[in-house]
């Protein structure tokens, strides 16, 4: 019996140590480990490596995980990205083909992240370059603020497509803000547009195109523009004055309860 429990013990630590199981004596055999370190670690260093290297997949950086737009944000734009004076007059001029009422040069200098002064002797120069160049636009400062407008040479063509446009029927906006102006003129824009709740400059563009409304002079108070309806408004309507105008629905609140919204 001591035979076979001899026999049977050292096949077990032979077993382990085969298998690189840690005997009795909790330590691991000494082969096995130096076999799984020796296999393991080169292969997973190298797999961090290139892991680290290619970074995560759609990324613009190594290993940065986020992905790379490729264009600046707003705030990141440098002032030096415009100093050639070339670059700065394209800026400028993409910036005013849309803008719908004149921009100051303040307003260009900090959106273009330059100083006013050099905003200033570009737009100057660019004007004289258009007018020698004879644009069909011309590039003129207005009050405080900078505007393309149409030269007048090609006004007429302008004033046809615009015109040719008049069968067109009047969108919803537009009768509400010809209603607004026929029964509060002569009404400046920022009144129109508080009883609209919405700007109404684009629209009142529109129906100053129709000659369906005009301007007035302006408020003395707030110096804006005013507006009033025409004589061809009311040969449309069939009417003879302001005055014929059906009354409002009772319902309605009265409009000087409206304008005081707008104090």
């Amino acid at each position: 019996m001591a035979e076979r429990a001899e026999v049977a013990e050292r096949a077990e630590v032979a077993g382990r140590a085969d298998t690189g199981e840690p005997s009795e004596s909790g330590a691991p055999s000494d082969e096995a480990g130096h076999e799984d370190a020796g296999a393991a670690g080169p292969d997973e260093d190298a797999d961090e490596d290139a892991a680290e290297e290619a970074g995560e997949p759609g990324t613009g950086e190594p290993g940065t995980g986020e992905p790379g737009t490729g264009e600046p944000d707003a705030e990141d734009l440098d002032p030096d990205d415009l100093a050639d004076d070339t670059e700065l007059e394209l800026a400028l001029e993409a910036l005013l083909l849309v803008v719908d009422s004149p921009v100051d040069e303040g307003s260009l200098a900090t959106t273009l992240n330059q100083t006013p002064s050099r905003i200033r002797q570009t737009l100057n120069r660019m004007s004289l370059a258009y007018t020698a160049d004879r644009r069909g636009i011309d590039l003129r400062r207005v009050g405080e603020g900078w505007r393309f407008y149409t030269r007048d040479r090609y006004a007429p063509y302008v004033e046809k497509l615009l015109l040719d446009g008049q069968r067109a029927r009047l969108t919803r906006a537009a009768l509400e803000t010809l209603a607004v102006v026929a029964y509060r003129q002569p009404v400046t824009r920022a009144r129109v547009a508080a009883v609209r709740g919405v700007n109404c400059d684009g629209v009142l563009r529109t129906l100053l195109t129709r000659g369906l409304v005009e301007e007035a002079g302006t408020e003395e108070q707030t110096g804006g523009t005013l507006f009033r309806t025409t004589e061809l408004f009311l040969e449309r309507l069939g009417l003879s004055s302001v005055q014929d105008l059906p009354p409002l629905a009772p319902l309605l609140p009265d409009i000087d309860a409206i304008d005081d919204l707008d104090g």
